[in-house]
C-alpha cells in the first residue's frame, strides 16, 4: 500500500510550549506510523514576524529540535530538517509568486487579524504579506497530500489548493491538491484562562522540569467566585479544569463533582494536577536533558535531513521548471 506524505512546520520563535505538544507534537509522533512524513522547522516563516531581532533563531531552531526528538519524533521514520537548507523552497515561492494574484494573500483572514494584534511590530512587509504562499511552497516542494492543520489554519490550506489548481491549469499537472487532516484536542489556556502564547507570558514550556511546572500551576487563574475551600466551584470558569481534561480525561468527571460540592479546594486541587503533568512529562524531560549534552548529534540529525529533503525538493523543481519554461 502507498502511504500518502505529510508536510509539517514549525516556527522557532521559541522552546515549544504543552499547547504545541498537545496540538501538535502528539499527532507528529503517531503520523510518522503511517505516512511518509516531512517535518520541517521554518526558519524564514519566523523572520515573517520576527525579522528585526534574529539573536535567538539558531537556538530557538535547536530547542525545537531537541522538543520533537525527547517527544518521540524519530528521524528513521521522517524527515526532520531545517526550512532554510532547502533552497529550493525559496525558489518555489518566488515562481509561485510570478501568478498568484496579490487580492489570494489580501484576504486571507490572519493577515488583517495579526496586523492588529501585533500592531507593535512594523509587519507591512511582502514577507508577511506573502508568507501563506511561502507556506504552499513548503507543501508543494513535496507533493505532499496531506497537511495537519488546526481550523484556524484551514484558510492558508485553501490558498495553496487554489496555488496547485492554478499552476495546473496555467502549466502542467504537476501537482496534488494538499487535503487537510484536522487535528482536534481539547482547548488549553495559558495559566492566565486566555489562549496559551509565548508572546503572552502564559505558557507552560513542553522541557518544563518538575519545579517548573508546580511553579506555573500554582501561578493558575481558578473560580475568582470561590473564596473558602468549601465553597461550590464552577470548573467552566477555571483554568485548571481545564488541564483536567486532557490529563485526566477518564476521571475529570469525579474531580468536577468534588469541586461543585466543595470537597476539594483550589490549592489541593492544583496539587493534583501538578502530579499528573510532571507523571505525563518525565520521560520527554528525562530524554531531554540527555539530548542536550549532544548538540552536534542533533544538527547531524538535521544535516542529513536536509539532505533527504532536497533530493525530493530538487526533483520537483525540475518539474516546475520544465512546466514553466524557465
Amino acid at each position: 500500500m502507498v502511504r500518502g506524505r505529510v508536510l509539517n512546520g514549525m516556527r522557532p520563535t521559541s522552546k515549544l510550549h504543552l499547547g504545541n505538544y498537545l496540538g501538535s507534537v502528539v499527532n507528529m509522533v503517531k503520523l510518522q506510523e503511517e505516512y511518509e512524513c516531512f517535518y520541517t522547522i521554518v526558519d524564514w516563516h519566523a523572520l515573517t514576524t520576527g525579522y528585526e531581532d534574529t539573536a535567538q533563531l539558531q537556538e530557538n531552531i535547536l530547542d525545537i529540535a531537541l522538543d520533537w526528538l525527547s517527544a518521540g519524533v524519530d528521524p528513521e521514520k521522517c524527515v526532520v530538517f531545517v526550512q532554510s537548507h532547502v533552497k529550493e523552497h525559496a525558489e518555489l515561492h518566488l515562481l509561485l509568486s510570478m501568478f498568484t494574484p496579490l487580492g489570494w494573500l489580501e484576504r486571507v483572514p490572519t493577515y488583517k487579524e495579526q496586523l492588529r494584534e501585533l500592531k507593535d511590530r512594523n509587519i507591512h512587509t511582502y514577507g508577511f504579506l506573502g508568507y501563506p504562499l511561502l507556506m504552499a511552497a513548503d507543501i508543494l516542494a513535496y507533493k505532499a497530500d496531506t497537511v495537519p492543520v488546526g481550523e484556524d489554519q484551514l484558510p492558508h490550506l485553501e490558498l495553496s489548493r487554489e496555488v496547485v489548481r492554478r499552476f495546473n491549469h496555467l502549466f502542467q499537472p504537476v501537482f496534488p491538491e494538499p487535503q487537510a487532516k484536522l487535528t482536534r484536542v481539547p482547548m488549553l489556556p495559558g495559566i492566565d484562562g486566555r489562549k496559551m502564547s509565548k508572546s503572552y507570558g502564559n505558557h507552560i514550556p513542553m522541557s518544563a522540569g518538575p519545579n517548573t511546572i508546580r511553579e506555573k500551576v500554582q501561578l493558575m487563574v481558578t473560580d475568582p467566585a470561590r473564596v473558602k475551600k468549601t465553597d461550590p466551584g464552577h470548573p467552566e470558569v477555571c483554568t485548571v479544569a481545564a488541564f483536567y481534561k486532557v490529563f485526566l480525561p477518564e476521571g475529570v468527571d469525579e474531580v468536577f463533582a468534588q469541586c461543585r460540592a466543595g470537597s476539594i479546594g483550589c490549592v489541593a486541587c492544583k496539587e493534583q494536577l501538578m502530579d499528573l503533568i510532571i507523571e505525563r512529562m518525565a520521560p520527554i524531560y528525562k530524554r531531554r536533558s540527555e539530548l542536550e549534552k549532544e548538540p552536534d548529534t542533533i544538527r547531524d540529525i538535521l544535516k542529513k535531513g536536509a539532505e533527504r529533503a532536497r533530493e525530493v525538493a530538487a526533483t520537483t523543481l525540475d518539474e516546475v521548471r520544465r512546466a514553466m519554461n524557465v
